[in-house]
């Protein structure tokens, strides 16, 4: 190969990495937006978060609270981490297995036919049966997890703690 053959392919390489990177921004952008305002809008009245996780009738008594109340943290959490690109492999991975629990909860919710607003990013609770938005919800969450699922397998992207750290 001479040497203008490997510019061409390594100028090719370039663009796609490039390519790759902006991806990956994209979708850590667009994960810190969703996490922070699921988690913000939760926080400011964790009895919501409360009843929005009871309404899907799946969780004991028991866990309700807990779980009402540590999910707008969690959120937080993942949108911190994703926001400093710190760990973003696994902030990634914990992302993907949110989002896929979140469409359980929305598809069995649907399928049971319940009528309640996934509480998503605040509020929640019953809703009349002309008010769900069940398909717009999963699809939601769907692209989501196509962002999430795209930072589990290529993680690097501009501006990320992880390239300072190892």
């Amino acid at each position: 190969m001479d040497s203008s053959t490997r510019a061409i392919a390594a100028n090719g390489f370039h663009k796609r990495r490039s390519w790759f990177l902006l991806l990956a921004s994209a979708a850590r952008i667009t994960l810190v937006l969703v996490w922070g305002w699921a988690g913000c809008s939760k926080i400011r009245s964790p009895e919501a978060s409360v009843e929005a996780v009871r309404v899907y009738r799946v969780l004991p008594e028991s866990l309700l609270a807990p779980v009402g109340y540590g999910l707008p943290a969690l959120e937080l959490a993942l949108a911190a981490l994703l926001l400093l690109g710190l760990r973003i492999r696994l902030t990634a991975a914990l992302s993907a297995g949110l989002l896929v629990a979140f469409i359980a909860g929305i598809t069995q919710a649907w399928i049971r036919g319940l009528s309640i607003d996934c509480g998503c990013f605040g509020g929640g609770g019953e809703v009349g049966a002309a008010e769900t938005q069940y398909v717009k919800e999963i699809v939601r969450d769907l692209l989501f997890l196509c962002a999430s699922t795209w930072l589990v397998h290529r993680p690097t992207s501009r501006y990320a703690l992880d390239n300072r750290v190892g």
